[in-house]
């Protein structure tokens, strides 16, 4: 045996580069993972201390069922603002929309004698049609998107009025035709889930697929980053917008079919409600996964969260006024946080541009 096998190696001093080279790059990622993935940080916390408090009703299949019958419908809606916000542009009308269609879907069965098929159809276009009318305004018009909207809400909201005279529509009239039961099956399960819940699950993976690997959903963005240079880069951003918010208009109308058909009744107060939730939503998920624009995982995470926190507060016996005292507070977060990822990521920007400057100069 020589000297040198026999002389044990030295471990490296605590101050030496092997040592410390793993803290800069832990440094680096940390803050990272918990920008990116707070919100999903936040509802495993969230579930995790609600399951403990609540351990005989909270984690239930029951509790589950009823978050996704209840809360589906404001991740539509969240999914159906995401085309619009992706340009920069507000939908403020959405909820009227629901509130119209909702009124129709039943409306063309009871009132028309519509087979449900053909109401579905209808209903369907005139979502899209509307979309497209608000997109018009925007695009053609050059009104600005929460201006045009709030006042096409608000015009929707009257037509929802008048055509229901105030007054429910229910499936089961007292007298004449009943909707069909094939459509009100909508409403139910399939695998023990709401139909409605695989429904939006597709949906959200679909976007998904559009919106990170597709030149369609690169160019909204690219729009709601700066329209101008969009236009110059050859992207018809008028197209796009008009686009954009037919689609926000189609998934109003897809909501207001189902709930007609899980209410059973057609009414123009149900869709104005959903409005502040959605909003809740899509803002607070533009802060996580993709911090700083709105992306499709993050609003499902912001939507479970809503829901979980909400249906675990119930179950300590919050009242009613609860839901909405906690969704208005979450778009004041969720508004602020964007807003703070944004000027953070453009204060980093400037900080490497001046540093390759400094480079080039030395």
């Amino acid at each position: 045996m020589t000297v040198d096998s026999a002389t044990p190696r030295r471990k490296p001093p605590h101050g030496s580069p092997r040592a410390s080279s793993r803290t800069p790059q832990l440094r680096r990622i940390l803050p990272r993972v918990l920008g990116n993935h707070a919100l999903l940080i936040l509802l495993v916390l969230i579930v995790v201390g609600f399951t403990i408090a609540r351990p005989r009703t909270f984690p239930t299949s029951l509790t589950f069922q009823g978050i996704l019958a209840d809360k589906t419908v404001i991740l539509l809606l969240a999914l159906g603002l995401l085309f619009p916000l992706a340009t920069n542009n507000f939908d403020i009308s959405i909820g009227y929309m629901v509130a119209l269609t909702n009124s129709l879907a039943m409306g063309f069965q009871i009132k028309s004698g519509l087979s449900w098929e053909v109401s579905v159809v209808l209903v369907l276009v005139i979502g899209l049609c509307l979309g497209f009318f608000n997109g018009m305004l925007i695009a053609y018009a050059r009104i600005d998107s929460f201006i045009a909207t709030l006042g096409s809400g608000t015009l929707f909201f009257g037509v929802a009025n008048w055509y229901t005279g105030g007054l429910q529509i229910s499936a089961v009239p007292p007298r004449g035709k009943p909707a069909s039961a094939t459509y009100l099956n909508l409403a139910s399960n399939w695998l023990g889930i709401p139909k409605i819940a695989w429904f939006a699950a597709l949906l959200a993976i679909i976007l998904w697929i559009v919106f990170e690997y597709l030149p369609a959903g690169r160019r909204l963005y690219a729009i709601g980053a700066n329209r101008r240079a969009a236009d110059l880069s050859g992207i018809n951003s008028r197209r796009l917008i008009i686009i954009a918010f037919g689609m926000s208009g189609l998934l109003a109308a897809i909501v207001g079919i189902f709930l007609a058909a899980q209410l059973q009744i057609g009414q123009a107060t149900t869709g104005p409600d959903y409005l502040l939730p959605a909003f809740a939503a899509i803002l607070l998920g533009a802060t996580s996964v993709r911090p700083g624009r709105v992306n499709v995982w993050g609003t499902v995470i912001a939507v479970s969260l809503l829901a979980v926190a909400i249906a675990g507060l119930q179950q300590f016996g919050a009242q009613f006024y609860v839901e909405s005292v906690f969704n208005g507070s979450m778009v004041i977060i969720a508004v602020g946080a964007a807003g703070y990822v944004i000027r953070r990521r453009v204060g980093a920007m400037r900080g490497s541009t001046e540093s390759q400057s400094a480079d080039v100069g030395v």
